[in-house]
């Protein structure tokens, strides 16, 4: 489920928007009134959203957007003449005056993004770090040096060990190295 953190330099404000967002099923993490309190709040969490006014007591939204950290996304409230359409990636403009069904409906299209956006990133594929790579090419080295196999046979016994094994390919070439070295 996506987190959300308000922000409003009127705490009253920051609670009514937060309540409106609680009452249809999100989760807000807090209310801010500054921006120093956003990036502290925002460091803590992998990924969000943060819907704030165009001017914090501390910082506009330009300044905050560049120090949240990557993953969060932010919707500004503001007038149009206050909002820079210029097509930033992760910011999302709201008019004033705010009407609920649009705040709810544009909530849920940047909350549907980040969680495609989540969703790819942990069906990315993980690097192996120059170690792990080292540790596999010598276990291949070994089974291709002792059961005669060439590299792509070394590779598909690993492989198919590691799925049988349920254990990372990795962890697999530290059990062979482990075994064939005794």
């Amino acid at each position: 489920m996506t987190r959300i953190i308000v922000a409003f330099p009127k705490a009253e404000n920051g609670k009514n928007i937060k309540n409106v967002l609680v009452r249809n099923g999100y989760q807000v993490v807090c209310v801010c009134t500054n921006g120093a309190q956003v990036i502290q709040e925002a460091n803590g969490l992998q990924d969000g959203i943060v819907v704030c006014t165009y001017k914090l007591s501390d910082m506009i939204y330009q300044e905050l957007v560049e120090c949240l950290p990557p993953g969060f996304d932010t919707i500004v409230i503001s007038t149009k003449d206050q909002w820079v359409e210029n097509g930033t990636p992760g910011i999302v403009g709201l008019a004033v005056p705010l009407k609920i069904h649009e705040l709810l409906s544009t909530v849920e299209m940047v909350s549907y993004n980040l969680e495609r956006k989540r969703r790819k990133r942990r069906q990315a594929p993980r690097k192996r770090t120059k170690e792990e790579q080292e540790l596999v090419d010598r276990a291949k080295a070994i089974l291709m040096e002792r059961n005669q196999m060439t590299e792509d046979e070394a590779h598909r016994y690993l492989q198919k060990t590691s799925m049988d094994n349920g254990t990372s390919f990795t962890e697999t070439a530290q059990m062979i190295l482990g075994m064939l070295d005794q």
